[in-house]
């Protein structure tokens, strides 16, 4: 079947060609003249390193790519993401420019007494709009697919940043794009066979994790056949709106395909089903790089050429759950060491089926009243049949107010903040010492730290396995040995980032980081068999292909959201005037 669609897709490239400039008509282009400018696309392979897509090319398993690189010679270079090495901190950056105040995944603000995790559509889109105040996303009049913030984009599918403000089904372009996609049998054929594949590949993934008596979650918690089948359709829609959106001459285009960083978790970095997801989102890329060619050739009166960009946000790094070697999640341990205290501590898996299954039935219960009336009712059917499969997520429920435990506990895979709520401003590490001189004994005993940091006034302490000690400053460090920092790299480096981190407005009081095993594994607070959030393994060294015609070498995500401005957007005519009409 699959071969037989892809020669399908060979055979009818000429009259897709044709239907695809036909539905960039239909739909309308962005309110941009025709300026001849080049545009970008931005395809995200969410949580591969630079070293994980190194093996998976040699494997084979990126077929593609591995062509761009070696026939084509694109440009492929490792880039530097820093702490927290996780989707909301880095994304942030390369979209808006600025990350301040993301200190992880989860986190919590102990003047407002509000506990935030990046799965709340509210909460997120309130980040973005604190992020972006005076900025200008490099998305601006563009298109934004299954990611964490919109940056600006005109039209943004699955994007946690606007979710809840206006969902995709009530625009004319998301009503539009999905009416076509439904038209276009050789896309709903596809999302059947991938269905189908997809579910007997979660079938045997499951035996897989049985025989082999993994302790992980190897899978999610809704039906294998309604994942395959939500992922699948995410997948195709997802590629067929970036393909129509090359038509349309939009600016700039940001898909993200999370899958791998999902099945990472679960089976680790280089298992073969991770890999295997590669496989797929390979055959992805390759059709929306054909389509960028395609219309590059094509004689249009309107359009424009696109560089392309494949990159990962971060990476993942082998994992060994704490949980696991001491029988307790880190928030019960330390729970356990200062005795009767309460305790919030609450995290859940990534569960991105889960996530996109949950965005699926509000979009169906936000179309049920605008359709026939018969049809609404088949819909709103269907959807309260779906919705009993599909269990509510507690970690992304609105947090109470009222609450507050003594001691909170946020983790972000091996990076954890830890926070005490005897007073509202943040605690210095002489301040926890008094207060808990048990606790933190405890915490350096243990051999499955690599760090704990707190703040001396304006200085920030690391402190690390055999006493060893760092104490930074704004303009140097001084060390005690053995250095806990340099098992991480540049020594200087590291430090900027960890002293960025630890004075961070929502930071923990204490801040804990796994520690990076001899045999490269990375402990972590969650239960997963790949991590990230923190520094070690390669989580922290994603990856970045590009044709744009000279190496782009960039130390950090700030350095690119500053490249993307200058090369595509300032070069722009009228492009100030742009930013100051938003």
């Amino acid at each position: 079947m699959g071969v037989l669609l892809r020669a399908l897709d060979r055979f009818t490239e000429g009259p897709r060609r044709r239907k695809y400039e036909a539905l960039a008509r239909q739909m309308g282009r962005p309110g941009f003249s025709p300026d001849g400018r080049r545009g970008f696309i931005i395809i995200q392979i969410d949580g591969l390193s630079y070293d994980h897509l190194m093996e998976a090319l040699e494997q084979g398993y990126l077929p593609y790519l591995r062509r761009l690189v070696r026939e084509e010679g694109w440009h492929l270079t490792p880039w530097y993401c820093g702490l927290p090495s996780t989707t909301p901190a880095v994304q942030a950056a390369i979209l808006f420019g600025n990350r301040d105040g993301i200190p992880g995944f989860r986190w919590y603000d102990k003047q407002q007494r509000v506990a935030f995790v990046a799965k709340r559509p509210a909460q997120v889109q309130a980040l973005q709009e604190r992020l972006k105040a005076g900025r200008v996303g490099i998305l601006l009049g563009g298109s934004s697919y299954v990611t964490m913030f919109d940056g600006d984009a005109d039209l943004a599918l699955f994007t946690l940043s606007s979710i809840h403000p206006r969902l995709f089904l009530e625009s004319v372009r998301g009503i539009g794009l999905l009416l076509i996609f439904l038209f276009s049998p050789l896309r709903v054929l596809r999302v059947l066979w991938l269905t189908v594949i997809g579910y007997l590949r979660a079938l045997l993934w499951r035996l897989a994790a049985a025989l082999h008596r993994r302790p992980a979650r190897a899978y999610g918690l809704i039906s294998p056949l309604l994942a395959a089948a939500v992922n699948a359709l995410f997948t195709e829609v997802q590629t067929f709106g970036a393909i129509v959106d090359i038509y349309r001459g939009v600016p700039s285009i940001y898909a993200n395909y999370n899958a791998y960083d999902e099945v990472a978790h679960a089976f680790g970095p280089t298992d073969l089903a991770a890999f295997g997801v590669l496989r797929d989102i390979d055959r992805r890329i390759r059709q929306i790089d054909r389509a960028r060619r395609r219309a590059a050739r094509a004689v249009r009166p309107v359009g424009r050429e696109y560089d392309l960009f494949v990159l990962s946000d971060h990476g993942n790094a082998p994992a060994i759950p704490f949980s696991w070697q001491v029988g307790q999640t880190l928030g019960e341990f330390v729970a356990a060491q200062l005795g009767n205290v309460s305790l919030d501590e609450v995290f859940s898996q990534p569960g991105y089926a889960e996530a996109k299954a949950r965005y699926l039935l509000e979009e169906m219960e936000g179309l049920e009243e605008r359709l026939p009336p018969a049809v609404g009712r088949m819909v709103r059917a269907l959807r309260r049949s779906l919705g009993r499969h599909v269990p509510p997520d507690w970690e992304a429920e609105a947090y109470r107010p009222e609450r507050r435990e003594d001691v909170v506990v946020r983790v972000s895979g091996p990076l954890a903040h830890i926070y005490f709520n005897l007073v509202s401003r943040p605690l210095d590490l002489i301040e926890v010492a008094v207060l808990y001189p048990h606790l933190l004994d405890r915490l350096m005993e243990m051999d499955l730290l690599g760090w704990i940091v707190g703040r001396a006034g304006e200085r920030v302490v690391v402190l690390g396995p055999g006493g060893g000690r760092a104490v930074i400053g704004r303009e140097q460090v001084e060390v005690t040995p053995p250095d806990p920092l340099t098992p991480y790299g540049d020594r200087e480096g590291v430090a900027r980032e960890v002293y960025r981190l630890a004075v961070g407005p929502y930071s923990g009081d204490l801040i804990l980081m796994g520690r990076l095993l001899p045999d490269g594994r990375v402990v972590t607070f969650e239960e997963q068999l790949a991590t990230h959030g923190g520094l070690g393994g390669g989580q922290e060294w994603p990856f970045l292909l590009s044709n744009a015609g000279a190496p782009v070498v960039v130390p950090s995500p700030l350095a690119l959201y500053e490249w993307f401005l200058e090369r595509y957007f300032y070069s722009r005519p009228h492009a100030h005037q742009e930013i100051k009409g938003r």
